[in-house]
């Protein structure tokens, strides 16, 4: 599942994580992406020392016919994350599944968590060249928040996947595959036990929010046309 950050991605995540046969990761490439960049994000040290820094290394697990131990495995990941030279060909064996969020409310949520947001924090751009890399599906976490039985269940009848009722709660508090920045970002999911509800109007955003979200635009525009829907 591939996503940029405050994208529903986490409750996605746990959403699989509650099916008695899947297994999850959080973001594999997390370590390697703050290792090649420097970029100094909430709790850096702490992502370091608890991931693998070498993304050949991360790759070689991903490719694994089993990378999680399960019969399935759901690997959380982030566009972004796949800097120029970071291997992808391990792809080629997984279903890819791109998941959305408007831009607006993107920003209104990351802007909230850290007050340095750029295009590239957000991934849009990197999302809509990765899909040209690897194909697969699209899903727009609006639609999911509408009605997550039928969304759900869509999305595994296209994965050849049977659907279960797990998948639409789990217990609150966190999940035990958490990567160790969920202390910082996970705080909202970590109090729910479901999807919540249809969001409301798109947030106003003004000044260098709105300009990063007009830049981020053509990306959503191009990758929702190719969603899922009912």
């Amino acid at each position: 599942m591939w996503s940029g950050p405050r994208n529903l991605s986490t409750a996605m995540m746990y959403s699989f994580g509650n099916r008695e046969d899947f297994a999850v990761w959080d973001e594999p490439f997390y370590a390697a992406y703050l290792a090649a960049t420097g970029l100094d994000h909430p709790m850096r040290g702490e992502v370091l020392a608890s991931g693998e820094t070498d993304p050949e290394k991360v790759a070689e697990t991903c490719a694994k016919a089993t990378p999680c131990g399960r019969e399935h495995c759901y690997m959380k990941h982030m566009p972004h994350h796949m800097l120029p030279g970071f291997p992808v060909g391990w792809t080629s064996g997984c279903v890819n599944v791109h998941l959305l969020r408007h831009p607006a409310r993107v920003i209104a949520s990351y802007a909230a968590k850290r007050e340095e947001v750029t295009l590239e924090d957000i991934g849009f751009r990197q999302q809509s060249q990765l899909f040209a890399r690897i194909g697969g599906l699209v899903i727009d976490s609006a639609d999911i928040r509408v009605d997550p039985r039928a969304m759900l269940g869509r999305l595994c009848a296209e994965i050849g996947l049977p659907f279960s009722e797990a998948m639409l709660s789990w217990p609150s508090g966190g999940h035990s595959a958490d990567g160790v920045w969920a202390a910082h970002w996970y705080g909202a999911v970590h109090r729910s036990t479901g999807f919540a509800g249809p969001e409301g109007p798109l947030p106003a955003l003004t000044g260098r929010d709105l300009n990063l979200a007009e830049a981020a635009m053509p990306y959503y525009r191009e990758m929702e046309a190719r969603k899922l829907s009912l």
